[in-house]
């Protein structure tokens, strides 16, 4: 599990085409200091396991699933990436709770700058703008960030000085693709909603049923 806070601005040094999958070897002195073999790594939001460390540098596969559904297929060397480790417990939740598996890819469609951040507008699936609301919590390449406004195809976000200088968000020109992993609490409450009505129980029977307990 992670909290969506990058750790680090890491950057692709090689990638190996494995034929059904590709072998990634990406630089992160900070977050391989404490890694060793199995570990999780998350690389713009995508949750990765660590083959091996070396010199300030990991290895991790990607299988052409992970290629196809995300924003790693378009990745080449000397691309950068946010990396981030998993939370330990008992550490600060700075973010929101980001499991590292991508739900989509996204389109950043335009930036509008401001004197001290930036709005960033992001064409979505429609399959996931029922998840995004205002005010509510989305993960971009792996950077836990507030929704500002949602509509049906596109949602914008804020982008204060920190976030464009340390992750690469900053770096992202209109038209580039971007991974999205929606409020994973989101997609809980709609599935137990809707067995509730598969089952011909909805939010009023729930009520009635907490009546009668008292």
């Amino acid at each position: 599990m992670f909290t969506g806070i990058v750790e680090e601005l890491g950057e692709v040094v090689a990638i190996e085409n494995l034929g059904d999958a590709s072998r990634f070897r990406l630089r992160g002195p900070l977050v391989t200091e404490d890694a060793k073999h199995g570990d999780s790594i998350a690389v713009n939001g995508v949750c990765l396991t660590v083959v091996e460390t070396a010199d300030g540098e990991f290895t991790a596969d990607v299988m052409a699933e992970t290629l196809n559904r995300s924003s790693l297929g378009a990745l080449a060397a000397g691309s950068r990436v946010n990396l981030e480790r998993p939370m330990a417990l008992g550490g600060r939740l700075g973010g929101h709770l980001v499991q590292g598996h991508v739900d989509g890819t996204g389109t950043l469609v335009e930036r509008i700058p401001g004197e001290h951040w930036e709005i960033v507008k992001i064409a979505l699936p429609a399959a996931l703008s029922r998840y995004v609301v205002e005010k509510g919590s989305i993960t971009v390449d792996g950077v836990s960030l507030t929704v500002v406004d949602a509509a049906d195809d596109y949602f914008t976000i804020s982008l204060i000085p920190t976030t464009l200088a340390l992750t690469t968000l900053g770096l992202k020109k209109a038209g580039d693709p971007v991974n999205l992993e929606v409020d994973v609490l989101a997609k809980y409450v709609e599935r137990l909603l809707g067995r509730g009505s598969a089952a011909g129980t909805d939010l009023r029977d729930l009520d009635e049923l907490k009546e009668m307990d008292r």
